[in-house]
């Protein structure tokens, strides 16, 4: 499979835009963002479990990085509550499973092959600083050139245009952020390719996901 592969384009995928599809475990259903590959890829997705469900014991041969957007997931390694931002590096293995149900932002096989972090940190505890023009910032992990945040814009925030020279990947988590080229709500995907301009701003305020310097040139 090839979904939204060409990443010298930007892509835009709105809360609705694509199903949910099932994937081949029962109560585990994803909406691919994108994805070069079958059931072994690189991959950007959500991922939705049910209560109560269950996903086999696997290896992460490439690494995986996600986010808890609602719910709780759980390991053998404990319990991550919405908000918690998790990193299992190549080779890493663990067996997924959840009672209350969750929704995860997940990535898979987008690791540098040097960068063996593992990292779990609950973004509800961390320390998020003040950037200038209404931002507030919470650093994540940052290898090489890869820099991942959360960042939490005040109504009203306007950021002068700048260029993505690396590429820059937004999951909006709460709120509208917006720029020159529309409105993007809550559930957002957003992926500007290298090089890309923007003028971003929010009028009633908004949190983000931010991923930037990590995209492949095309």
């Amino acid at each position: 499979m090839r979904l939204n592969a060409d990443f010298s384009e930007r892509i835009v995928v709105r809360p609705g835009d694509v199903p949910w599809i099932a994937s081949p475990t029962a109560g585990v259903e994803r909406r691919l963002l994108d994805r070069i590959g079958d059931e072994v890829a690189r991959a950007t997705s959500l991922v939705r479990y049910a209560p109560r469900s269950r996903f086999p014991a696997h290896v992460h041969g490439g690494g995986e990085e996600l986010l808890v957007v609602e719910g709780v997931l759980a390991d053998e390694a404990g319990l991550y509550p919405a908000g918690c931002y998790v990193r299992n590096p190549p080779g890493s293995r663990h067996a997924p499973s959840t009672d209350t149900g969750c929704v995860l932002f997940v990535k898979l096989w987008q690791f540098d092959p040097d960068d063996k972090a593992h990292i779990v940190l609950d973004t509800r505890e961390g320390a998020w600083s003040a950037q200038a023009g209404g931002v507030s910032r919470l650093g994540l992990h940052a290898f090489g050139g890869e820099r991942v945040a959360m960042e939490r814009w005040a109504p009203g925030t306007r950021v002068s245009a700048h260029a993505h020279e690396g590429g820059e990947e937004t999951l909006v988590l709460d709120g509208v952020f917006e720029d020159e080229a529309g409105r993007y709500p809550a559930g957002t995907w957003i992926r500007n390719p290298r090089g890309s301009r923007h003028a971003p701003f929010t009028t009633q305020g908004c949190v983000l996901y931010v991923k930037s310097g990590h995209l492949p040139a095309g």
